[in-house]
């Protein structure tokens, strides 16, 4: 009786010790999820990760641990947690989506729109994943893939002005500048707008109407200075009527909100290079470089800001690449002809420059039988005329 009384004893302290090591885990989520919502981000993040621990599938706490983490800027961390999370729970949206928003806030642009349309595969009528893609298909110049996925939506979102401004900006970054006008004019029904007038100044800048351009852009400006590409696009008309300085500015106060911004990031960065401030230059350069990966046009700044520092191997290397991907890149082929001096390979500088030669001549004569064209037609158009001597 004894015996059977002290092994009723014993299962009972045991049903206790592992009745309250299943509380303490509960207990540890709880706490963890108070200090989140209280804003202490570093304590929840110690409390998730304690969590994890041991209870290492529970996707919510994953997902939290994630979104806590990229609250403090910790974005690669934040990454990795919702991959983990994605590991045990992959038809998961909400998670899907805060990776996406994580990569895009990391200027991993091309990895968020991998994910975001995941999320839109698995909820296709979902508005705010959409827009979020067509604004990566911008930063990332796939201009044609935002007017595929919008232009269905205008039958029943019509005068959204978010839909008509993404879709007008990619259709006048396409060269559809009259089908942007039309989606201009629908926003100015609605009042004035700075959306109307950035759509309007880059219509202007991509035709060279400067002026016009810089006032459309100035107004934008006025109206919405915190307007996604108002300084980007007005920093652009400002170099193009060369004002650099101001230009600068305007890149600059374009990335203290749209950190992603491509265009802000590579202009600014060819600025700063241009006023030997290398170390910044480069900074904003490989963030450029991180939005659009295969965008030459950074690699070749690169290559030439190496080969400004003197890491002449370095530079080589980035501009044998542009070249093999563009061999009619005759500043590339320039620059990199000087390397070579530099590193004595006599050689290979003798070699680029030869090809400088060739493509310049061919340039020129494709010129040449442009205008002789060009004169031809415009001969045949009318009766000629005696022309002064």
């Amino acid at each position: 009786m004894d015996r059977a009384r002290t092994m009723l004893f014993v299962l009972f302290v045991l049903a206790g010790a592992l009745g309250a090591q299943a509380e303490e885990p509960d207990r540890i989520l709880s706490r963890a999820i108070q200090l989140h919502q209280a804003g202490d981000l570093e304590g929840a993040i110690r409390e998730y990760q304690v969590f994890l621990a041991l209870r290492p599938s529970k996707v919510e706490a994953r997902s939290n641990l994630g979104a806590a983490l990229a609250k403090r800027e910790r974005y690669q961390e934040a990454i990795e947690q919702y991959q983990k999370a994605l590991a045990i729970d992959p038809s998961n949206a909400g998670v899907r989506l805060n990776l996406a928003l994580a990569y895009y806030k990391s200027a991993q642009i091309p990895q968020a729109i991998l994910e975001l349309s995941s999320v839109l595969a698995l909820e296709p009528k979902n508005t705010q994943v959409v827009y979020l893609l067509s604004d990566c298909y911008l930063l990332t110049g796939e201009n044609k893939k935002v007017i595929e996925l919008l232009s269905p939506m205008r039958s029943t979102q019509g005068d959204d002005k978010t839909l008509l401004y993404l879709l007008g900006t990619a259709l006048i970054r396409d060269g559809q500048v009259e089908k942007g006008q039309v989606l201009v004019d629908r926003i100015l029904r609605q009042g004035e707008s700075a959306e109307a007038h950035l759509m309007l100044g880059t219509a202007q800048l991509a035709v060279k109407d400067l002026l016009g351009a810089r006032k459309e852009l100035e107004r934008a400006v006025q109206l919405n200075p915190n307007l996604p590409y108002v300084h980007s696009i007005y920093g652009r008309a400002l170099m193009e009527i060369d004002d650099p300085g101001h230009a600068a500015e305007e890149f600059r106060k374009e990335l203290a909100t749209n950190p992603n911004e491509f265009h802000s990031n590579l202009n600014l960065g060819v600025l700063l290079k241009q006023d030997q401030k290398y170390d910044e230059a480069l900074a904003y350069l490989r963030r450029a470089q991180l939005v659009r990966p295969s965008a030459l046009n950074v690699r070749y700044h690169i290559g030439t800001l190496y080969a400004a520092t003197g890491k002449l191997d370095e530079a080589a290397r980035e501009l044998e690449q542009v070249v093999r991907e563009v061999p009619s890149f005759v500043d590339a082929h320039v620059a990199l002809a000087k390397i070579y001096d530099r590193l004595t390979r006599k050689q290979d500088a003798a070699r680029e420059r030869a090809i400088v030669k060739k493509l310049n001549a061919e340039r020129q004569a494709s010129q040449a039988a442009a205008q002789e064209k060009r004169g031809s037609t415009y001969r045949g158009e009318r009766e000629p005329t005696p022309q002064p001597r």
